[in-house]
């Protein structure tokens, strides 16, 4: 466990000195009040005057054997008045009856190696089968390009913090150990693990940024496939995430690639001893490395609250009328549901899915089959539970459903929102997010920018339009929404526009804002609960619900008729020819009329950069038609074999239209005209999707 406390000059020295110290300690059980245990890590953040309490307080508990002075990091920090900056002291104490003592050798041994294959990151990382990652070298030659091209960019990391954890699927444990191994061989002197190894995508931003005051590790390696089946037969990930919180970018990803077909040798300290990532607290290794082992959820729990008012919730959610059920589908997000559902705002352990972690996320005989990825599809038990079908229409009476209902996928980035019998829309539920953004405290005094991929349909632009703030369109892949979030910074981007608050998403079930660098599916949840108490504030009236709250917006934006079909596992060459001849196609495809529609545009989408000004092409292929009817096709590269065809299908209605049909049917007449368009049938053999959203 770990604490900040931020010192002002308003209370005295004694006084955080006694609070410091009663975190260190622990507080016994007392006057009926339960014992708190002890924290292993506080951190006093102060500014300008109070600078002098930091070093005080620090300076004596060292003195008492109470704690050691783990680090003091200085910089100069924004304030509110005429002075502009201040400077900013953090000073990182560290529990020593915490400190667990450990011997082993530092020895750097350097092995021999040679190029492996296909090691080229995608837009979420290097995804390939579990097997594969555990064969010779494999693990190690990405890993030790990742530092290679880290040191080659300028990245300090000798001497450095570093993160490692994932999402508990199979080989995560293992792997922590080899990449710790290997991170003190290349001269990191402390790493970072979640408790068993776990952390979610969106937690390991969030302890990248605010962990012992914030932006401490030169980045962290995120063991994950997302929403991809786990087990030894399935597929294992990792990814690279930067300073800011955020995947690494293009440059960077390209650099580790380039490496990886060149490399020769990779470093690792054999004799470095296996550490116990099950029990928290911080090992030390011959007193010179440190490895600081935590509860997963502590940062990003507490950034949460920040982000939005907790006790609203607590009272929608203790209403006699109000029920919910989440759904962690076996995956990282079980601890962070327990906490923040049912320790922080009450709701009952019974309305918790699947929240124990599994290394194959339940296994192929699960409901899910093993695929953690929330949609109507895999979130069999929650669908179910929800009174409705896998193409989202309602079933059978609504009687004891739920009001609410919600689920993550295997690292819990992703999201998917439910009502009593009702499926909210990826790229619905972001618009009305965004179109309700102020009654979340992070947002209160309304956003400055928002931003969707492009295959993501344009409901948030009908916002953004009557909100007049800019959105963006970006290729998909959330390191294109970091530079517009970092906007406006003093390290990163000093001399641009700023952007933020800010809020994003892409029809991936993915939505998040700028509290972290990562899509965020706890965050698009609680947007929800939000703006589910801001509706019901009055406990004697009818419950607001999710589907009034969704048809009230199509009633004054208009409605998104939206749909993706997922061919997954095809042959690559097959998938390819397509996308070459689609876009040779482009070149005379507009002004042709296709079964009544006229096509306004046809392009291969390329993405300019408003922030850092650099240029993505090949993004995918996007038809638009001239009453504003889309069919968009793209490879996806979140799959560890063969490629995945991702056809999007969109026609949008006004709020005079008829605004009560099924999605699937609206959009049925597209479908035909891009298999027609595509020859996809022909040219991959596949006669239905694999998946349809």
């Amino acid at each position: 466990m770990s604490v900040e406390l931020r010192l002002t000059t308003a209370k005295p020295s004694s006084f955080y000195l006694r609070a410091a110290r009663s975190f260190l300690e622990g507080i016994p059980e007392k006057d009926g009040k339960p014992a708190k245990s002890a924290v292993d890590t506080v951190t006093l953040s102060a500014l300008g005057n109070a600078i002098s309490t930091a070093t005080y307080i620090g300076g004596t508990l060292e003195k008492e054997g109470l704690a050691k002075i783990a680090s003091i990091k200085t910089k100069w920090s924004t304030v509110m008045g005429p002075a502009k900056h201040s400077p900013h002291v953090t000073v990182v104490l560290k529990r020593k009856a915490g400190e667990k003592a450990l011997s082993g050798s530092l020895a750097v041994t350097t092995e021999a190696t040679a190029p492996i294959a296909g090691q080229k990151p995608g837009t979420s990382g290097l995804r390939k089968k579990t097997k594969e990652f555990m064969g010779k070298n494999y693990l190690e030659n990405f890993v030790q390009s990742t530092f290679d091209a880290l040191k080659k960019s300028g990245v300090q990391i000798e001497g450095g913090t570093m993160g490692v954890s994932g999402d508990g699927r199979y080989y995560n444990k293992e792997a922590i150990q080899i990449i710790i191994k290997m991170a003190v061989a290349n001269g990191v002197k402390t790493c970072w693990v979640g408790n068993d190894g776990l952390m979610s995508t969106p937690a390991m931003s969030a302890v990248i940024r605010c962990r012992e005051g914030g932006f401490v590790p030169f980045g962290a390696f995120i063991l994950s496939a997302s929403h991809n089946p786990g087990g030894i037969d399935e597929d294992f990930g990792i990814k690279f995430n930067c300073e800011n919180g955020g995947p690494a970018p293009e440059k960077v990803t390209n650099d580790i690639y380039d490496i990886t077909t060149t490399i020769k040798e990779y470093k690792i300290c054999k004799g470095f001893p296996t550490i116990d990532i099950a029990t928290c607290g911080s090992y030390v290794v011959e007193d010179k490395i440190r490895v600081d082992v935590f509860d997963c959820t502590d940062e990003h729990v507490g950034l949460l609250q920040k982000v939005f008012d907790f006790e609203p919730m607590k009272k929608l959610i203790a209403r006699k009328d109000f029920s919910m059920v989440y759904d962690s589908m076996n995956g990282v997000q079980g601890p962070y549901a327990k906490r923040v559902l049912c320790t922080e705002l009450g709701a009952p352990e019974s309305a918790l899915m699947n929240a124990i972690p599994k290394e194959d996320f339940g296994g192929k005989n699960s409901p899910s089959h093993g695929h953690a990825d929330p949609n109507l599809t895999y979130a069999v038990e929650l669908v179910k539970a929800m009174g409705t079908n896998k193409v989202g229409e309602k079933v059978g009476s609504p009687e004891g459903v739920p009001d609410f209902g919600a689920a993550a996928d295997g690292d819990a980035d992703r999201n998917m929102i439910l009502g009593k019998q009702w499926f909210v829309s990826p790229s619905d539920s972001l618009a009305i997010i965004a179109a309700n953004a102020k009654c979340i405290p992070f947002y209160k005094s309304g956003l400055k920018g928002c931003a969707r991929s492009m295959p993501t349909s344009g409901a948030l632009d009908l916002v953004a339009k009557k909100k007049k703030i800019p959105c963006f369109v970006t290729p998909t892949g959330w390191k294109f929404f970091g530079n517009l979030m970092d906007s406006g910074d003093e390290k990163y981007f000093p001399d641009t526009e700023i952007y933020t608050p800010f809020l994003c998403g892409e029809e991936s079930f993915g939505t998040g804002g700028n509290h972290v660098r990562e899509k965020d599916g706890m965050w698009a949840v609680l947007a929800w609960l939000q703006i589910l108490a801001s509706k019901n504030t009055d406990e004697s009236k009818p419950l607001v619900t999710v589907e009034e709250i969704t048809v009230a917006h199509w009633k004054e934006y208009g409605r998104n008729y939206y749909c993706r079909y997922d061919y997954e596992g095809v042959e690559s060459d097959s998938a390819n020819t397509m996308m070459k001849n689609l876009i040779e196609a482009c070149a005379t495809m507009k002004g042709k009329e296709m079964d009544g529609m006229k096509v306004e545009s046809a392009e291969n989408f390329e993405y300019k950069d408003p922030v850092d000004k650099s240029v993505s092409s090949n993004q995918g292929i996007k038809i638009v038609f001239t009453d504003g009817s889309r069919i968009i096709f793209r490879l996806s590269g979140t799959g560890s074999a063969g490629a995945t065809i991702r056809l999007y299908l969109e026609k949008y209605t006004k709020p005079d239209g008829d605004l009560t049909l099924s999605q699937f049917e609206v959009v049925k007449p597209l479908a035909a005209i891009a298999l027609e368009l595509s020859d996809l049938p022909k040219l991959t053999g596949r006669s239905s999707p694999t998946v349809i959203t």
